[in-house]
């Protein structure tokens, strides 16, 4: 038998003698429940709405157990107190031995709050990961997932996240694992995920959380923000000149935004979260792009403060009116009806996004749908909200989930004591290195940190953003790799030099210093941008050379030319005006790389980098080549050879090079990374006579990240079409190469030679 109780039209289960009676809608009770036997070992209590409910209080690293909230309903609490006093219990973080192919030290039962573990791979695996990690208040460990694998199948080993179990240990295409969390833990993120093609996993890490796990306001805004400064980028729109374009009626961004103001809610909560709304819709406005809105705020009915079509209808946007009309809107305007019905919140969101499709079918397929609700996932009337989302989904992706995808972005802010976890995990879209759903205790502290959330010294432009358009148009190729930058130098004796370089910062280009000649000067050396129209890029100051760049540096060994630390830096006379169609890329041990990798800021190394990045034997890559076809620079596909594949690059430069295992070592160091020859059915390409000081680079969500630099290859297969090119080789300068790093950091790191990048 159980008994449906509601107290404030909020439904509770409880497990009873007596029979099955019906559920109930209703005000709240007038009948006082007694205040006796409430107390808590080791905390406190406070009653509110009028003593109709009643939550316990811990100090930080303890949680209420078994209880956290009790609810008066007719002179009655619920759940009704024990002889059995509730207490305060330490924090604990889930079960962090489940490391396979390696050893957790120490080994406990329980682990508790700064209570910190190591780990380390037995001989023959490699480890990635967080070494060391520290149990934190919030019942989170700190770090990534540790991995102990040999990196020989297509994917990386996903690891196992603490208090998880997985299923499926082989890692090649379509190849599925699948998770689960232990006893009293709920899974949040993808339960299943699939090997992909491009040598990534599907979906979100899952993560196992407690009742009393949370997300520290740091976390949500720096994993929210990473999220969303992607999609309001890709939406900027500037004229040639940088200038932002207003968008036309109706423009390819539309963004729902709906809050929760159910009794479940408190008031404080509820007026805390239209502040998020305001600061949320102020910082968009630093950004090149005009998204629509449509702003809900619901209980069991929903208002609008305004519809997505409305927005799209006005003459002028009047968003500060519709700012005002937000915040007037008052906690009990709802009215008397303060069921929750959450579906219907989504019903409606889902009605206007069915309707602007049905009004521009042709339109629609352009518009990036954002949906971000509030809500403590609590419901009790409109069924359940998964069937509308999927509607939802529906709609957007018209059967085409994979190709559309990114059209659809839904977040959920999961914000309370009873945050139904589980539930709401199926509301929001599970993307690669995206988190979408957010658990916060309440929203203290969460004002100030969204306040900061989107920086304005970097809303105008994000590192390495770029779009893979598939028309191949000159103008559209631009956008799609706008850091691309070509070099003409004029040595002495009237030679020219043609390289590629890359954008680094507004006022940097990098690129090979073998492109370069001692005696040259900076008014012999031209820059553009491939295909852009218009104003040119500013004059050459000065260029930099890596002080060990010596290429005659061997020559008593028997090596006539000498390439480690191939790397060079262009300062320019003034910046470059970023825009659409001219952007930095992104280069790795940076603050601003880590935020284009979704990787916290907290403790991020340039060694996490490269375990993201770099996460197996080949490494899928590109580079762009110099030789036009109809006036489009092309990309080329590569794979980096690292372990043991590396291997093979050194048996082809012996044999092409006629030289011996101790040359070819002292030629071909760390310093350097290889591609070429044939892997898993992949014949790479071969960069060509042109193509040198060009990025070699991954693609990780639409944004770019330079991990080399073309230097020196094998074979002049472009020259000799003759030439196998199965053993043909290329080799780049590794920018993780701490040599490298250093020089990088000591330039483009100076807040005196223009906008500096954070160096971790």
């Amino acid at each position: 038998y159980a008994m449906l109780l509601c107290w404030e039209n909020k439904l509770i289960l409880k497990f009873t003698m007596i029979p099955l009676v019906g559920f109930c809608v209703g005000a709240p009770s007038s009948h006082q429940c007694l205040d006796s036997n409430l107390a808590i070992r080791g905390g406190s209590f406070t009653l509110s709405n009028n003593g109709g409910t009643l939550k316990y209080h811990c100090p930080e690293g303890y949680y209420p157990h078994p209880v956290k909230v009790r609810q008066c309903y007719r002179g009655r609490w619920y759940p009704a107190p024990t002889r059995k006093q509730p207490e305060c219990k330490r924090v604990t973080c889930p079960n962090p031995n489940v490391l396979n192919n390696g050893i957790v030290d120490p080994y406990k039962r329980i682990y508790y709050i700064n209570d910190t573990i190591t780990f380390r791979c037995y001989s023959d695996y490699t480890f990635h990961g967080s070494s060391t990690r520290v149990c934190q208040a919030n019942g989170k460990w700190s770090g990534g997932t540790p991995v102990c694998s040999r990196n020989s199948d297509h994917c990386p080993d996903p690891g196992i996240p603490p208090g998880a179990r997985r299923t499926g240990h082989i890692f090649n295409i379509d190849d599925v694992v699948t998770y689960r969390c232990h006893d009293n833990l709920k899974l949040l993120g993808s339960k299943v995920r699939v090997c992909q093609d491009d040598g990534q996993w599907s979906g979100q890490e899952p993560e196992c959380y407690a009742d009393f796990t949370y997300d520290t306001p740091e976390e949500v805004a720096e994993a929210f923000s990473s999220s969303l400064q992607t999609t309001l980028t890709m939406h900027e729109e500037t004229d040639k000149e940088g200038k932002r374009i207003k968008l036309e009626q109706g423009g390819k961004l539309d963004i729902y935004i709906a809050l929760d103001a159910s009794d479940s809610i408190e008031e404080e909560d509820f007026n805390k979260a239209k502040n998020i709304i305001k600061q949320l819709i102020e910082k968009i406005r630093y950004y090149q792009v005009s998204p629509n809105y449509e702003i809900i705020i619901f209980a069991t009915e929903v208002t609008r403060i305004v519809s997505i079509t409305d927005y799209k209808r006005r003459d002028e946007k009047k968003l500060d009116k519709i700012l005002q009309d937000l915040a007037d809107f008052k906690y009990d305007a709802k009215g008397n009806k303060t069921g929750t019905n959450i579906a219907k919140a989504y019903g409606a969101i889902l009605d206007s996004i069915s309707f602007e499709k049905a009004r521009n079918q042709k339109a629609f397929n352009d518009i990036q749908h954002v949906i971000i609700m509030f809500t403590d996932g609590i419901y009790n009337i409109g069924g359940k909200p998964k069937h509308k989302v999927n509607e939802i989904k529906q709609v957007v992706y018209n059967g085409q989930v994979e190709k559309r995808d990114e059209y659809l972005d839904l977040y959920v802010f999961g914000v309370g004591d009873d945050v139904q976890r589980e539930d709401i995990d199926d509301w929001v879209t599970k993307k690669r290195d995206e988190k979408h759903f957010f658990l916060l205790q309440d929203m203290e502290n969460v004002e100030e940190t969204f306040d900061q959330m989107i920086d304005e010294s970097t809303s105008v432009s994000l590192c390495g953003l770029y779009r893979d358009y598939d028309d191949g148009t000159p103008s559209t190729m631009r956008r799609g790799y706008p850091w691309l930058i070509k070099i003409d130098v004029t040595h002495e004796d009237g030679t020219v030099v043609n390289c590629l370089g890359s954008l680094v910062t507004p006022t940097f280009i990098l690129t090979a210093a073998h492109c370069f000649r001692f005696g040259d000067i900076p008014e012999n050396i031209k820059v553009g941008a491939p295909n852009v129209k218009g104003t040119p890029l500013p004059k050459v100051k000065e260029y930099i050379p890596h002080p060990k760049f010596q290429i005659r540096d061997k020559e008593k060994e028997g090596i006539s030319e000498f390439y480690e630390y191939d790397v060079a830096l262009i300062e320019l006379e003034k910046s470059v005006l970023i825009g659409t169609d001219l952007r930095t890329i992104c280069i790795p041990c940076t603050k601003e790389t880590s935020g284009a990798l979704r990787l916290s800021s907290s403790g991020v190394t340039c060694k996490h980098h490269k375990e993201e990045l770099m996460n197996n034997d080949l490494v899928k890559a590109n580079f762009m080549s110099s030789k036009k076809k109809d006036d489009v620079v092309p990309k080329r596909n590569v794979q980096i050879k690292q372990g043991h594949k590396r291997a093979s690059c050194i048996e082809d430069a012996k044999k092409e090079l006629k030289i011996t295992d101790e040359k070819a070592k002292k030629i071909i160091t760390e310093n350097f990374l290889c591609t070429g020859g044939a892997e898993h059915n992949q014949v790479d390409d071969i960069s060509c006579k042109g193509d040198s000081g060009g990025a070699t680079f991954i693609e990780q969500k639409y944004r770019v990240i330079q991990v080399g630099i073309i230097s020196w290859g094998l074979k002049d297969v472009c020259k000799d079409k003759t030439q196998s090119i199965e053993t043909a080789r290329d080799f780049h300068t590794n920018l993780f190469s701490p040599e490298v790093q250093a020089f990088l950091k000591k330039y483009l790191g100076d807040g005196k030679r223009g906008a500096p990048l954070t160096f971790l």
